[in-house]
């Protein structure tokens, strides 16, 4: 009895004093400093983890997912919890332009200074849009957050319980060291079946670049390097000494690790055979709808500014139906070979999407100098990373 009346005096002192100094509740036990549930740190020491282990998280649209892993003693990532996501706006597919309410698509990292714990959306985070391969692609726009409030224009939104433990797997893992984390936001699980049911999506040459990514994620159990160069990303390389990755630059002589190497080959060997099978397939999931390129994102992006003057527009965002039928009725298999890696519209157009050529097992060639560098070209975004090629020969031993 006694120890419940002293409760109930503490509480009221509590209350009181946050009154007279004008405090809330909110500022004696911030959200942001809020510990995880007891079942997920129960869950880090099952799986022989550390609490400020580093972590990294993947999303996925069609699935409304978002997955945070962990780093356990080997130096692999295990999963350790997932989320529904809330809201996520725009369609399948990158974004292209400020205002196109398109939610992002890429590989982006969160250091320290990108976390807000006292956002007008209960907690959040930026992913860093735009990054390096954005930038230079021309794509436009900026606080494309993780947030709680269930509320998204181009955001992913989740509920204010599960931002409070997201926030806090990010807020222990800086305290433990991570000077950033990496956040890999796909249209969907990139498995053959997937990759086959969109083989013909305007935006079919993007995922093949980023499947490469997640590809490397799955078979080593670790982020990847990324870095830019001809435009797109590459991953896992190390340039030769002397040379650096530039976003606008033709792609420097690099190396991988040969155990990697040999571990993709088979990988993708197997996904290809996957692949195939799937398209012969009789029945498919419908594909979801996805942006059918900038043309689309600027007619997105003109609505959303007319919206925003108060002029009458219609209650949802223009689209170019036909020009995405016409583009998904493309044979694409008639183009290219049946690959869970091929572009579904020819060489040419992957080119100018996906930039740099396929990596062999050794440096690449020397490039010649690139006379249309801009000399104020912006420095691609360095590494969270940067010893992660050195890590994967021992890897693959373990």
């Amino acid at each position: 009895m006694m120890s419940r009346i002293a409760r109930a005096a503490l509480l009221t002192a509590t209350l009181a004093l946050a009154a007279c100094s004008g405090q809330s509740l909110e500022d004696i036990a911030p959200k942001a400093e809020r510990e995880l549930p007891a079942r997920l740190v129960q869950t880090i020491k099952a799986k022989g983890m550390r609490k400020d282990a580093p972590i990294m998280m993947r999303i996925f649209k069609e699935e409304g997912v978002l997955e945070v892993w962990k780093q356990k003693q080997n130096g692999r990532y295990d999963l350790v919890t997932s989320y529904d996501i809330c809201k996520w706006s725009g369609e399948l597919g990158p974004k292209y332009t400020e205002g196109d309410r398109q939610a992002p698509e890429g590989f982006y990292s969160v250091r320290p200074a990108q976390m807000n714990p006292r956002s007008s959306y209960h907690l959040s985070f930026n992913i860093g849009f735009p990054n390096a391969y954005d930038s230079v692609n021309g794509r436009t726009g900026k606080h494309l957050m993780v947030h709680g409030a269930c509320s998204s224009a181009g955001c992913y939104s989740m509920t204010d319980e599960q931002v409070e433990e997201i926030y806090a797997f990010a807020r222990d893992a800086f305290r433990g060291g991570q000077q950033a984390f990496q956040v890999q936001a796909f249209p969907f699980r990139m498995t053959p079946q997937n990759m086959a049911r969109y083989r013909n999506d305007p935006n079919y040459p993007f995922w093949t670049m980023l499947k490469e990514g997640y590809d490397h994620f799955e078979i080593t159990k670790q982020p990847p390097r990324v870095d830019v160069c001809e435009r797109r990303y590459v991953f896992n390389r190390a340039p030769a000494e002397g040379h650096s990755f530039e976003a606008n630059e033709v792609c420097p002589p690099s190396t991988q690790p040969e155990t990697l190497v040999r571990a993709y080959q088979k990988y993708k060997a197997q996904q290809d055979i996957a692949f195939a099978k799937a398209v012969k397939a009789e029945k498919h999931p419908e594909p979801l709808p996805s942006i059918v390129g900038r043309e689309e994102a600027l007619l997105v992006a003109d609505w959303s500014q007319r919206r925003a003057r108060g002029e009458k527009v219609s209650q949802q965002p223009p689209s170019l139906p036909s020009v995405a039928v016409a583009a998904r009725e493309e044979p694409a298999a008639e183009q290219t070979p049946v690959s869970a890696y091929a572009s579904a519209f020819g060489a040419s157009n992957a080119q100018s999407e996906m930039g740099a050529p396929p990596l062999t097992t050794g440096s690449l060639p020397v490039p010649a100098p690139n006379p249309n560098r801009a000399s104020n070209q912006e420095e691609p975004e360095a590494s969270s990373r940067p010893k992660v090629v050195d890590r994967f020969m021992n890897l693959f031993d373990r």
